[in-house]
């Protein structure tokens, strides 16, 4: 019986359970486990939390596990049942006993120690201290455990809570009055966060001004979203006084309109109106009875905790909330129509977007954003960075979008290493310093590593003769007293390789009038003219909803044309890449095995050499698919799209989870390519970088845009400002 066996079963019992749970419980129940410890009970527990309202299948799967487990619980019986420690009647504080023997406090005067003085140890030293590591190890993993099992119970406690339960626990209405004159600085000078057994930082400081704008920045899977998490739940030790929101999933879709949603998510303010409203009818109930002084009295009460509250809603503007929230979703795409329309109603891509417009309608002291431009068009996008740059609070932003970065921030964080770098400045102007800084300490090390090498080099050949030996020994304790040397961090970089398109004659794909809707009475394009060769390179911007991704879908014959014509050339590949491929990848396979189900025919190290075309290297291309992270997860996706050898790349939001690196490989290779390339992208350094053409989708056309990306962003961003 192993953990693979026990993985096995439930995995069979709940299909779609977890692989790191599957992991954690079937390891548990083979080693982890305490000798004190109920394993069955714990492992009852945990089942019975994965399959709520799946009592049977609960009972099977435990029978099962009691018979695999057999032996294992009888040996533990049997461990038990074996002689046990015995707990001294009396405590003695060795440090306190000066030179009397070790042991001569067990007995009535016989002293063990002295007896055996003068004995040789036959205890294996080495032994010993190999065990005694194990041991260590074994607490330490424990331990580890232990916080996993922690952090697990207290995830399934906050998704019990509601959203208004959870922002009145984080941002207490207290700390509203108590921030008055206080500072919101943030200075915190060694943090450590960890996230299951990993070390995310480790005595790293954390220093955020009031009023700067941070981009974090890092390398897929550096653990900037725990951090975001961690101070969002105030795990990190942030003053009480200052309020925090983090926007990191959607809303939860129900029957509240868009513009209430938005409304409701400051909780003080629903909180306060509610009470305004309440004291409102006791004192018209008050009014109506006598002049008692009971009742006076509490006239009186009520008059003036109306009045503190008029004067708090006062101070955060509540009269003016319908209209800027209103504002703020117009500025994200919602229209009138939108703005009434129920939660449920919308996709989970536009939920997003309403939680973002209730973070920034709450305007928190600090505001945390996970990514924010994923889920956001190019439209919506410049109108945001133009919001965010006049943001009055503290912003930290995690994003890989170089532009969205310029625009925003006035600061840039990194993290590596398990500690936090901070630069003044945009992207731009990090990248610049970095890279200065960075050459510097590789000229230093060299330089450094040299002057060893010429001491050595001297000591080597002059140690052993008579008359230089002294200089020689001058320089061996030099180099004795020379600090030891670590190297600078080795630059990362990434590279993707698509292979070669071959030459096919054109045409390769026209749309010649093609009109095309889900019903003939709302048609979405209609009259689209547009010639794909294998030197395209165009970029389609445009609001979402204008019809992008069907345009895509018409040039892959994935949706049939109402009218006009479609040539395509009979021997043209076309590989499409699109957000809902990578989330659909297969999650209980390895790439290696995807891979080899799509394109049959090769061998695992052949998949794996082209896996490492996209950096899928090593073990990460026999992970499970589940495991991986979103960033991963698009390199597999890409991977298996380059083995289609196309002639032509659709890419839809292609930039997604990729970080900084990665789109800088992901452009590189499209530069040198030689096929046709059609990107829908809201990322504007991607778009400068691989189009040469610029076609906007909106009003059921797709025409040329005569300018760049920046010139189509100013243009959006003043329509929206000159909306009544």
């Amino acid at each position: 019986m192993s953990s693979l066996d026990i993985a096995e079963e439930i995995r069979a019992a709940f299909p779609g359970t977890e692989e790191l749970i599957v992991q954690y419980l079937s390891g548990y129940l083979v080693d982890d486990a305490g000798e004190e410890e109920d394993v069955l009970q714990v492992a009852r527990d945990m089942l019975e939390s994965l399959g709520i309202d799946q009592e049977d299948t609960v009972k099977r799967l435990m029978s099962t596990l009691e018979t695999l487990l057999s032996d294992q619980l009888d040996a533990r019986i049997k461990r038990k049942a074996g002689p046990k420690l015995t707990k001294l009647d009396k405590v003695m504080d060795m440090s306190k006993v000066g030179s009397l023997s070790n042991t001569i406090a067990f007995g009535e005067g016989v002293d063990l120690e002295s007896i055996n003085k003068g004995k040789a140890s036959r205890v294996d030293v080495k032994k010993l201290e190999k065990q005694e590591a194990k041991l260590k190890a074994k607490i330490e993993k424990r331990a580890r455990r232990d916080l996993y099992e922690g952090s697990k119970l207290l995830d399934q406690h906050r998704k019990q809570q509601t959203y208004e339960e959870m922002f009145m626990k984080i941002n207490p209405l207290e700390a509203n009055a108590a921030a008055k004159n206080k500072s919101k600085d943030i200075h915190l000078p060694s943090i450590d966060v960890n996230f299951a057994s990993n070390r995310i930082l480790s005595g790293a400081s954390l220093t955020l001004a009031y009023g700067r704008r941070y981009g974090l920045i890092g390398r897929n899977g550096v653990g900037k979203s725990t951090l975001l998490r961690h101070i969002a739940m105030r795990e990190v030790p942030i003053p009480a006084h200052i309020t925090i929101l983090f926007v990191e999933q959607e809303i939860v879709g129900d029957d509240t309109t868009a513009i209430d949603s938005v409304l409701k998510a400051d909780v003080w303010r629903d909180h306060l109106l509610k009470e305004e409203q309440s004291l409102n009818e006791k004192l018209n109930e008050l009014e109506r009875e006598g002049d008692d002084k009971r009742f006076e009295d509490a006239r009186q009460e009520a008059a003036s905790r109306l009045a503190e509250i008029h004067a708090r809603l006062s101070d955060m503007d509540a009269e003016s909330g319908p209209s800027r929230a209103a504002a703020l979703l117009a500025g994200l795409g919602f229209n009138e129509q939108d703005q009434q329309r129920p939660t449920r109603a919308f996709s989970g891509g536009w939920r997003m977007r309403l939680a973002l417009a209730r973070a920034l309608f709450v305007k928190p002291a600090l505001l945390l954003l996970d990514e924010p431009s994923n889920h956001i068009d190019l439209n919506a996008l410049a109108w945001l960075e133009d919001y965010l740059q006049t943001w009055a609070g503290t912003l930290l932003v995690v994003s890989h979008d170089r532009a969205f970065l310029d625009a925003v921030a006035t600061d840039i964080v990194h993290q590596h290493s398990g500690r936090l770098d901070y630069y003044k400045g945009n992207f731009t102007q990090f990248y610049s310093t970095k890279s200065e800084r960075d050459r510097n300490l590789r000229k230093e090390y060299e330089t450094q590593m040299d002057y060893r090498k010429h001491l050595q080099a001297f000591i080597d050949k002059w140690r052993y003769n008579a008359n230089r030996a002294s200089q020689a020994q001058m320089r061996i304790k030099i180099l004795e007293k020379l600090p030891d040397l670590e190297p600078p961090e080795a630059e990362e970089t990434e590279t993707f390789k698509f292979p070669d398109a071959e030459k096919i004659s054109p045409p390769l794909l026209q749309l010649s009038e093609v009109t095309f809707g889900y019903t003939p009475q709302n048609l979405i394009l209609k009259g689209i003219n547009i010639d794909v060769g294998l030197d395209s390179r165009i970029a389609v911007v445009g609001a979402n909803g204008a019809g992008k991704s069907t345009l895509i879908k018409l040039l892959t014959e994935e949706l049939r044309a109402f009218a006009g014509q479609v040539n395509r050339n009979g021997r043209l590949r076309v590989g499409y890449f699109a957000q809902h491929h990578v989330d659909t990848l297969p999650a209980a396979l390895s790439p290696v095995q995807f891979l080899a189900s799509k394109f049959p025919g090769k061998s695992e190290q052949e998949y794996r050499g082209h896996l490492g075309n996209f950096q899928i290297s090593g073990m990460t291309g026999l992970q499970l698919i589940g495991t991986l992270s979103g960033g991963q997860k698009s390199r597999v996706a890409f991977a298996a799209l380059s083995l289609q050898n196309p002639h032509i790349l659709l890419l839809d939001e292609p930039t997604n989870h990729l970080d900084i690196e990665g789109l800088d490989a992901l452009m590189a290779a499209l530069n040198t390519w030689n096929g046709g390339v059609i990107i829908i992208s809201h990322d504007e350094r991607f778009i400068t970088t691989v189009a040469k053409e610029l076609w906007v989708c909106g009003d059921g056309t797709v025409t040329k845009f005569r300018g760049d990306v920046q010139s189509y962003k100013s243009l959006i961003v003043s329509n929206i400002k000159a909306r009544p």
